[in-house]
């Protein structure tokens, strides 16, 4: 019997390879982009049956709007469906919904899908699924930093309270626990300014699967890896 104790209470994933899935059999990139949106939906309903606690996935990166307009727009709008199609079922599992991100703005459709998604699902005791958009991690600390300035400059923070518990608190992940768990597709081995903060003591978990080959017993052999290993957080 698997031990409940033993599961991530967050679980981060960054799902790489869908345009090489593509590629691979002489499909258009959309056709990956399109069959790891399904993959998104097997690992939510996994993580939900084993107990994982959060599931952030790194779903658009601020470094994804270099790419080209056509494969741009082709992203907002699987997103865009995404939002329509899921979020319902979402809400009707208990599953709530949030997004973290900054920069450049998402098209406006796309925020109030958001904004709407996220209050409609906010009392909800589940899982918690986190769509990481318009992110990067090092944006992310510096926007942090700033506000932490204005703060101190206003004197409602004091230089000596700052600690990495009061920094935290200033970050898009207020409010949910740091990932226990990165789990990355592809064969790649980086984050890519991906919760750089937030992954100090995540233990990291690779496989060459592509992510539209991901499925459900690919993610349950991470988590087991995971509940395999010794965690000492800097201690012996």
């Amino acid at each position: 019997m698997d031990d409940k104790n033993n599961i991530p209470k967050h679980v981060a994933i960054i799902m790489d390879g869908n345009g090489r899935w593509a590629k691979e059999r002489n499909l258009p990139r959309s056709y990956g982009h399109r069959e790891g949106v399904k993959r998104v939906k097997d690992i939510v309903r996994s993580a939900g049956e084993l107990g994982v606690g959060v599931l952030t996935f790194f779903a658009f990166s601020s470094e994804n709007w270099k790419r080209p307009k056509k494969e741009i727009d082709m992203l907002m709008r699987y997103l865009d469906n995404f939002l329509i199609r899921e979020v319902g079922d979402m809400n009707k599992n208990n599953i709530r919904f949030k997004v973290i991100g900054g920069g450049r703005p998402l098209p406006i459709n796309i925020q109030n899908k958001i904004k709407r998604a996220e209050f409609e699902t906010k009392n909800n005791t589940g899982l918690t699924v986190v769509l990481a958009l318009n992110y990067g991690s090092r944006q992310e600390i510096v926007e942090a930093s700033k506000s932490i300035i204005k703060d101190v400059l206003s004197g409602s923070v004091e230089i000596e309270d700052i600690d990495a518990g009061k920094f935290s608190r200033y970050l898009y992940t207020y409010g949910l626990p740091d990932p226990d768990l990165l789990i990355r597709t592809s064969g790649e081995m980086r984050i890519s300014n991906f919760l750089l903060w937030q992954l100090s003591y995540a233990e990291l978990y690779f496989t060459k699967k592509l992510w539209p080959d991901f499925k459900a017993n690919d993610f349950k052999k991470a988590i087991d890896e995971y509940k395999s290993r010794e965690r000492r957080f800097g201690g012996i």
